[in-house]
């Protein structure tokens, strides 16, 4: 069971490198709200919860990026990274 756990992690964290190779590839820009999701998808599978503190003043950017990945808090690497798969898979069909 251990071993077939391992393989199953080994298999999903091909798709992620793969999914995120793919991702600077699209045929086309994806939405902001795409890319807040890809990058908070991408944070929390590699890195976990979200740390730091929140950016403040006028860097309207960091905040989103920061807040978008506040907002999968909680949620497994695994799992963020299935959704970030699934994500860019989405994507390349829909911006094809």
């Amino acid at each position: 069971m251990r071993e077939e756990n391992q393989n199953k992690n080994m298999a999903l964290l091909e798709d992620f490198n793969t999914a995120v190779a793919q991702s600077k590839d699209l045929p086309s820009r994806p939405s902001n709200e795409d890319l807040l999701q890809m990058y908070a998808l991408f944070k929390q599978g590699t890195e976990g919860d979200v740390s730091g503190d929140k950016p403040g003043g006028f860097d309207f950017k960091a905040i989103a990026k920061y807040n978008a990945w506040e907002e999968k808090k909680g949620m497994d690497k695994e799992k963020a990274m299935q959704e970030y798969v699934s994500l860019v898979e989405r994507l390349k069909k829909e911006l094809a």
